[in-house]
């Protein structure tokens, strides 16, 4: 990239570009990592969030205010909004399989050129755990993922196939990474738009998956 961003920076661009997305009235489960970080970047007033383990208007908090008994599904501090409500997590997942939730955020580990993602376990290494993405996926009216474009050691995370298990065969609608925001039409890869100061050409280089251009 030509411009030089550190690792937190990366996130909030992405997420900042997520939030762009969300237009309510609409409910959003977000995930863990990036996801969470599209809550700061938020202008409109009518977006509800939800979290899996039991609260629908979920807020940030400062930390003079964090209760410790007030997490989100990554066990983060937050808050509640005026007319928040609270219930169980079988509640909460009857929402969410009841395709109650408008949009769900996502982190994944590997998407393919079809909008199949893997984000629950890495073969040879302990089970993160699934948590709820198998039911957002199934569930969600529409499946935003977020994600670094590459691994650590520089190798494409969109791919032609995942190398990883799937968490379902459900697509996914977006793919939003530092280089680029695709979309998933017909199947297949849609590049939507470009990060600052990223070209084409780098984003051709470091993708494995095929995709058209908008």
């Amino acid at each position: 990239m030509t411009v030089q961003l550190n690792k937190t920076e990366m996130q909030h661009m992405i997420a900042k570009r997520v939030a762009q997305e969300l237009k309510g009235p609409c409910t959003v489960n977000l995930g863990i990592g990036i996801p969470t970080l599209v809550a700061e970047h938020m202008t409109d007033d009518h977006i509800y969030l939800h979290t899996e383990n039991g609260l629908l208007g979920v807020t940030d908090v400062d930390d003079e205010s964090v209760d410790p008994n007030l997490v989100n599904a990554g066990k983060l501090p937050v808050g509640e909004a005026v007319g928040a409500s609270f219930f169980n997590s079988s509640d909460s997942f009857a929402m969410i399989r009841g395709g109650h939730v408008d949009v769900a955020i996502l982190g994944a580990l590997q998407v393919d050129e079809h909008g199949i993602i893997a984000n629950w376990a890495v073969p040879g290494k302990n089970i993160m755990g699934v948590g709820g993405a198998m039911d957002l996926l199934v569930g969600a009216k529409k499946v935003f993922v977020t994600m670094s474009h590459t691994s650590k050691d520089g190798s494409p995370k969109l791919l032609k196939e995942c190398t990883y298990p799937i968490t379902s065969t459900r697509q996914v609608d977006m793919i939003f990474t530092e280089l680029a925001a695709f979309k998933v039409a017909d199947g297949n890869l849609v590049l939507v738009d470009l990060m600052p100061g990223v070209t084409l050409e780098e984003v051709r280089e470091k993708t494995e998956a095929s995709f058209t251009i908008e």
